[in-house]
């Protein structure tokens, strides 16, 4: 059986993704300077997050940390809207102060990553905080991989990712601050036989996030915004190992088994493991991180 990183959510392929329909109208764009000040309620309080793949597994982990944190939420998602309206319920339910709007579409297609940044912007009045946590598999050996099965996962995974980032950072810049975090995966630091679109795309996602943190500053001092001792504008990954999803549960006993044996720890990871180092990336108090790839895997790649 082929083993999947961790924000997979299937075995041929099960896309989350983000896009967007209008709700109420949101109050106007806000300027950097007008940025609220950190309270002492959450790390992240006063924030909109949009947190693609975000209403399952490690992407709802997520949504929910940052909530909890403070962070008004825009959760992307693909097709199932019955499971997305019950995430949204329960963030309403759970943090009534924070507002939680969903997005519908694909990540794969780069006017709808466009789109669900301007719909968020339009919905919120701005977007701090963007996780890119969406992702597919279509697991073949390189031997048997169609040039479909490559291009998709790519699309999804890498292109995705820099698309949304890309018009994110237009809007972070022009406010001068903001946090980037996307969600690689272990297996783009070790490979996988019969994964090798879903390896690339995830490492690719490291030089994506080093790229990015470099101009983020040049872009910032170009615009005559220097980061300062602010809270300035930062781009990072984590690396997850495997994580106790839905995707994992359907795993037989003994294949799971062997799993474990690989991590030193002995165990999964919970997604709210995950969620917790994506909740501090994000704070305002990580001005110094920028462009580093954190490991999240119980010491899998030691």
């Amino acid at each position: 059986m082929t083993l999947h990183g961790p924000d997979t959510v299937g075995h041929e392929e099960r896309e989350q993704t983000m896009q967007g329909q209008q709700e109420d109208s949101a109050p106007g764009a806000t300027t950097a300077t007008q940025l609220p000040q950190q309270s002492r309620a959450g790390m992240v309080s006063g924030r909109v997050a949009l947190v693609t793949g975000g209403t399952r597994g490690i992407g709802a982990a997520i949504g929910h940390r940052l909530a909890a944190e403070g962070a008004s939420i825009a959760a992307g998602y693909w097709r199932e809207r019955e499971g997305a309206e019950k995430f949204q319920a329960a963030i309403s339910a759970e943090y009534p102060d924070q507002r939680c709007t969903l997005h519908e579409g694909n990540i794969g297609l780069a006017e709808d990553c466009r789109r669900v940044v301007h719909d968020v912007i339009d919905q919120h009045g701005r977007l701090d905080i963007l996780v890119n946590n969406a992702g597919i598999t279509i697991d073949r050996t390189a031997a048997k991989m169609s040039d479909e099965d490559w291009q998709r996962v790519i699309a999804v995974n890498l292109s995705g990712a820099f698309f949304i980032a890309q018009a994110a950072l237009e809007h972070m810049i022009e406010r001068g601050t903001g946090r980037i975090v996307s969600v690689s995966s272990v297996i783009g630091e070790t490979g996988n036989i019969g994964q090798a679109n879903y390896a690339a795309s995830k490492s690719g996602l490291f030089g994506l996030t080093k790229s990015l943190a470099r101009e983020a500053i040049f872009q910032l001092n170009r615009a005559e915004r220097p980061v300062g001792d602010g809270v300035g504008l930062t781009v990072n990954a984590v690396t997850p190992g495997f994580v106790a999803t839905d995707m994992m549960a359907t795993i037989p006993d003994k294949v799971l088994a062997r799993i474990k044996g690989q991590i030193p720890v002995g165990r999964l990871a919970r997604p709210e493991e995950i969620a917790r180092v994506v909740g501090f990336l994000a704070a305002d108090e990580s001005a110094y991180i920028t462009g580093q790839i954190w490991a999240v895997n119980g010491g899998l790649d030691m």
